[in-house]
């Protein structure tokens, strides 16, 4: 039967998913050769809120991420997703653009585009701007779950972004919604809406359904899959590589993946998490909850947070019960980031309160304004978009028009003449006193994979019983390990 082909999201989503996007470039490098030679299809690395994550909390260059790693991964096309430069705050299309031909410059060749309504103007703009430097679109219809996310609202965005001619389309389930029987309604209805352009699937475990979705792909014609290597898959990460190509293999297909090379990688990463104190993912319980609010997990962990300051972490259920009732008033915006955010923020402003629409965010306004989607102002509850423009606030900004400059425009304003174009784009996202600071910290931590010697070495030494005491000395150079005394003191 037809090979299966891997897309890794492992030094991407699994990271973003399970470590919040906590993993360092060096952890990346330790293995990133293992990883090239392993025969996936793509590999995915980063994405725009990586690289204010990279500066603020990592202390490291994203572009020299993207160098680095590309040097090292050098036979699998290295990903970027492209959806917005700052996810809550409308980005001009020269920084878009300048965005796309940077990653392109650095190292990248994939480009997998996203809009969060699906809408057909925003691929179209998005993926002529990754033809015009040299990135290989693939267009995204993400999944979601409401009145208007109908098997004939699927259809027609398949036809819509057949157009494009993409290289391929991605049914992407960013909150782990669909189920076996959705995936077996909607690949062949995608499929043959999509002029013969190949689909691949990404998908989330968070309900503990994606295997299962993926195998039910596979056998409904899809030949590429996005997984993740463990302990960066399950969870809230993407189905696990092993998993996915043990049980494809069982079927009778041929997973197109080198399984061997891979375990040191699973082996590295796992001594990372535990080094590191980092999660290690792991299957989940089915969640129908998960299927009534569909708020993503992170989100949930943010509401929780903004009703503890509060004195009211007791109300996160009410909370979640009321960003259902937002979603449907927003006219059921597809929960991913940015309009998540929107719809969960003003949940919890409306519970805190204690009355619903009394206060409302900027963002609320500029989404009831279209600013973040036409279909926002079409599809709102007409009621509640005259709650939130109504204000004195909302007349304000409804005379306020999202400025157009151009890059030299803004090369003017926060860059000057000698501004490389990688420092004008952190400088769009973050302060000149956090790029000081990233820059301050040196090069990024080399972290050894345990195909050194001495590591090696070490490992094989901690194993032996009835020693307290390890000393490995070499010339003017030695190393001690002494075990801990766990005793309590007498």
């Amino acid at each position: 039967m037809s090979e299966i082909r891997f897309v890794d999201t492992t030094l991407r989503d699994g990271h973003q998913s399970l470590w919040a996007e906590g993993m360092r470039t060096g952890m990346m490098l330790a293995v990133a050769d293992k990883m090239d030679q392993a025969g996936f299809e793509a590999i995915e690395l980063i994405s725009s809120s990586h690289l204010k994550k990279c500066v603020r909390e990592l202390k490291e260059n994203p572009w020299e991420r993207v160098r680095l790693v590309s040097q090292k991964i050098k036979k699998t096309p290295l990903r970027l997703i492209a959806g917005r430069v700052n996810a809550f705050e409308i980005t001009p299309q020269s920084v878009y653009q300048l965005f796309l031909q940077r990653m392109a410059a650095n190292g990248l060749r994939e480009a997998r585009i996203s809009d969060e309504w699906n809408n057909f103007g925003s691929w179209e703009r998005k993926v002529n701007s990754a033809r015009e430097v040299g990135l290989k679109p693939i267009v995204n219809l993400i999944y979601s779950i409401s009145p208007r996310h109908t098997d004939e609202y699927y259809a027609q965005k398949a036809r819509e972004a057949a157009t494009l001619s993409v290289a391929r389309l991605c049914l992407k389930d960013p909150g782990g919604l669909l189920t076996p029987e959705r995936t077996a309604a909607l690949v062949p209805l995608i499929t043959q809406n999509s002029n013969a352009i190949p689909l691949e699937l990404h998908t989330h475990c968070t309900t503990g359904l994606g295997p299962l979705c993926c195998l039910e792909a596979i056998k409904l014609g899809v030949r590429i899959v996005n997984t993740a290597v463990p302990p960066l898959a399950n969870g809230s990460s993407n189905p696990s590589l092993f998993n996915v190509a043990r049980n494809a293999e069982a079927l009778g297909y041929t997973p197109a993946i080198d399984h061997q090379a891979l375990k040191p990688v699973q082996a590295y990463f796992t001594a990372i998490a535990k080094r590191e104190g980092f999660p290690i993912g792991a299957p989940v319980e089915y969640d129908y909850a998960q299927y009534l609010h569909q708020v993503p997990g992170g989100m949930i962990s943010n509401l929780a947070h903004q009703l503890r300051k509060v004195g009211m972490e007791n109300r996160l259920q009410e909370a979640l019960e009321e960003a259902c009732r937002v979603r449907a008033e927003f006219g059921y915006p597809i929960m991913v980031t940015p309009l998540s955010q929107f719809v969960g923020s003003q949940a919890a402003i409306n519970v805190i309160v204690g009355e619903r629409y009394k206060e409302v965010t900027d963002q609320s306004i500029h989404y009831a304004l279209g600013r973040w989607g036409e279909e926002g102002r079409l599809y709102m509850d007409p009621e509640v978009k005259d709650k939130i423009l109504g204000r004195p606030r909302g007349r304000e900004l409804a005379k306020w028009e999202p400025p157009e400059p151009s890059i030299q425009e803004v090369r003017r304003k926060i860059g000057g003449a000698q501004t490389t174009d990688d420092d004008l784009l952190l400088r769009w996202l973050l302060s000149e006193e956090e790029i000081a600071t990233m820059r301050a910290a040196g090069p990024p931590k080399e972290y050894l994979s345990a195909r050194h010697p001495l590591i090696t070495l070490l490992e094989e030494l901690t194993k032996r019983k009835g020693s307290s005491v390890i000393r490995v000395q070499q010339g003017g150079f030695s190393v001690m390990l002494k075990k801990k005394d766990d005793r309590p003191a007498s």
